[in-house]
């Protein structure tokens, strides 16, 4: 991976942070295309918005992880990186227990509920 920086001189200036940002976006795309959903295994365990939430920022913080060890230019931020998503974590027994969500509330679910989506709309279309 240093190579390929150095290669293309990716350490300096605004493009520090290259990798991490290619990696991070890339797992994430990997993930929606595989199908592979930490959402699905959560739901088993809990109720299906809090599982939506959890498995969110769970699949974000693992691809912050791997995309910030991967990039030398933010390795050094790797821990914090975590650290620091998952501690709001710990606030959403409060969020859940305080704030009240409103009607036009919108939670995207897992790739059935979109396949469904979409099915609905492509028979509206024909």
């Amino acid at each position: 991976m240093e190579a390929f920086i150095g290669l293309f001189g990716l350490e300096q200036g605004i493009l520090r942070g290259f990798i991490f940002g290619l990696v991070h976006v890339g797992i994430l795309i990997i993930g929606y295309y595989s199908g592979w959903s930490i959402n699905r295994l959560l739901k088993k365990t809990s109720n299906g918005h809090i599982a939506g939430i959890i498995g969110a920022v769970i699949a974000h913080i693992m691809a912050d992880l791997i995309a910030s060890l991967l990039d030398p230019t933010m390795r050094s931020a790797a821990f914090g990186i975590m650290l620091g998503g998952l501690l709001p974590l710990l606030f959403i027994p409060l969020l859940e227990k305080y704030i009240v969500k409103s009607d036009d509330h919108i939670m995207v679910g897992d790739h059935e509920d979109i396949e469904k989506d979409l099915k609905s709309h492509t028979e509206k279309l024909n």
